[in-house]
């Protein structure tokens, strides 16, 4: 039993950490994608596990206060995005972040529609909060 258990937990381990090459990318290019959008200051993470950094002003890296942050956060972004269809964490513990972790069997399709419920969701985030001279 306990030998079964194990091979188990290796056969888990072994599926969580692969991730294909092309979904590594194509996650990876997605966010970098939304770099035009002035209130993303910043796109970091590992293969699928991705946070896009929310910013007041891009090029300063200024931050926003925890007003503005609680009103941006869950005043608007963790509600809207999750009335789209996208399930992700909108947190600010430190700078406000988009955390991001689709499943490992997401697609082209997924990573299409993932791409296009965030620009749309984050332009109109910026316009509510006067992001970019919005």
């Amino acid at each position: 039993a306990t030998t079964m258990r194990r091979l188990a937990l290796e056969q888990t381990a072994k599926d969580v950490t692969f991730i294909p090459e092309w979904g590594r990318n194509r996650m990876r290019g997605m966010l970098e994608s939304l770099r035009d959008l002035p209130i993303v200051g910043d796109v970091r993470g590992a293969g699928f596990f991705q946070a896009i950094e929310l910013v007041k002003d891009r090029d300063t890296k200024q931050s926003f206060s925890d007003a503005e942050s609680e009103t941006l956060l869950r005043g608007f972004l963790s509600g809207e995005l999750y009335r789209r269809g996208l399930i992700c964490r909108a947190d600010d513990r430190g700078d406000p972040v988009i955390q991001l972790s689709p499943p490992l069997i997401a697609g082209e399709e997924q990573f299409a529609e993932i791409e296009q419920i965030l620009r749309s969701v984050l332009t109109e985030a910026g316009e509510r909060m006067h992001v970019g001279g919005a």
